[in-house]
Formats: C-alpha cells, structure tokens, sequence
C-alpha cells in the first residue's frame, strides 16, 4: 500500500522524520505526550490503537509499561523504522505491539475496535477533509474510551517565523490554514476551538488539552542538552495553562469517547 496522506516519498518522509525526533524539537513533543497520556491513562493493562505511529517510539513506551499497542500506518517505510526500533526491545515489549499497515478510515475493517485508547499523533494537519476522519477514530474506541490527538496549531503559525526574525514568512502565515513545514510537505493548521468541535460532532468529549512546544519550537534543530528535564517541566507547566498554550506550536487533545445515540 502507498502512503495515503503525504505527496513525498516514503523514504523521503521517514528520513525527514528521523532526523527531526532526534533534535530537541523531537524530544520535547514525545516526551511532553508521554506525560499527557500517562496522566490520563487508567491504570492496569490497556487496549490501544496507534493511527499513523510513525516509528513506533510511543507504542514502544507504552508496551513497556504493559499496554498492548496496534500501531496501524500507511507507510511501509515507517512501519519498518518501528519494526528495528522494536528489536532492540526485550521479547515481552516486542509482543505486545502488532504492526499493520493502513490507515484510520480502514481501522474497522483492519483492525476492529473497542480500544481502550486511540492514538493519532500529528496525522490530521495532513487530512483533507478531518471531520470524517476524526469519527473514524472515535468509533474505534470503546464507550468511555480515550482519544488523543495531536496537531499544528492553527493560531501559532506565526510564531516560529517571527521569533526566528523571518518577518515576512511570519506576515505569510498570520492568517493561513496550512504551511510548509520542516520535512518539505504542506499542513493543515487547527484551532483548539475547531479540534473541540470535531470530536463533539463525533461523539467524544474533549477531558483536557495541551499546548506543546511553547518555549522551544523556535530553537531550530538543536540537540537535547544537559538540562531537559528542567526544560520539559517548564515546557509542562507552559502547555497546561493559558495564554502560554494557544501560542504553542502543536495541539494535544485528550477525549473522552461516547455513543451519540447513549441516553
């Protein structure tokens, strides 16, 4: 199967996107997901579907800790950079993630549902029309089960220009829908208002959101330093309050999931 979302190459994106979870930028977004997810994440054993994992770094975080993870994903060339992630997993972490390739408008039929936990991790800003697709995401949970998206924020396009001092990219896109982001590919940007109704009209109820990326999006592809977890807890404490989180480079949702026609 071809990659369905994106006008570049497998190879080329995969590549791109190694490249980018290995600078600060990278880390912040995975580790400040992570936090967000442990938070709201029942304790015990739980069924999770990964829409578009990418290269398995979150399936791989949450097998570890004892969830069995589907990671469902157009891209062959990302499923192989989740499958060598996984071999340098122990053997219990490796069997409790599946790889399966296609995508979240085919998770009924490839995958089921019921999940307790529906992951869809920077996937959206690159859907044409979200709306049906964020359904397709909420129906593959169970009733009281958890989605979590994660997407551009349409209302901080501006930002990473205009504090990099490019001031006309930053006038380009004060008003936009879409941009050209790091790995040469055009993106859709939301609001947090648009995401809320989206999972409402969908049947889900949004719990809590985040801002990610308030402070460092702005950085360029700079490594991680001595003082991460300094950082990320500022990065935390940033994107859990306003007005720091409506100007953070990237959304993330937490909803709750319920059948529309439910009393």
């Amino acid at each position: 199967m071809t990659n369905s979302w994106f006008s570049t190459s497998g190879e080329d994106l995969s590549a791109g996107y190694a490249r980018h979870m290995a600078t600060l930028r990278g880390a912040v977004r995975h580790a400040l997901v992570a936090r967000a997810l442990r938070t709201h994440l029942p304790t015990g054993s739980q069924q999770v579907l990964d829409v578009g994992g990418e290269d398995g770094h979150q399936a791989a975080q949450l097998a570890r800790i004892g969830h069995q993870v589907t990671v469902l994903d157009p891209d062959p060339a990302m499923l192989a950079q989740a499958r060598q992630r996984l071999e340098g997993e122990s053997a219990q972490v490796r069997q409790r993630v599946r790889l399966v390739e296609g995508s979240g408008h085919e998770a009924a039929d490839l995958v089921g549902g019921g999940y307790d936990l529906v992951l869809c991790h920077g996937v959206l800003m690159y859907i044409e029309t979200p709306e049906p697709f964020v359904a397709d995401l909420v129906a593959a949970a169970r009733p009281g089960g958890l989605v979590s998206l994660l997407t551009k924020n349409r209302d901080a396009l501006a930002m990473r220009p205009g504090l990099e001092g490019r001031w006309a990219d930053a006038l380009a896109v004060m008003n936009a829908h879409a941009e050209t982001g790091n790995l040469g590919v055009t993106s859709r940007a939301h609001t947090a208002a648009d995401i809320d109704a989206m999972l409402a009209s969908a049947g889900a109820s949004t719990a809590a959101w985040y801002g990610v990326r308030a402070f460092t999006d702005h950085l360029g592809d700079i490594p991680v330093g001595d003082s991460f977890d300094t950082l990320l807890d500022a990065e935390w404490e940033a994107g859990r309050r306003d007005p720091y989180r409506r100007i953070a480079r990237l959304l993330h949702f937490i909803a709750q999931a319920t059948p529309q026609d439910t009393p």
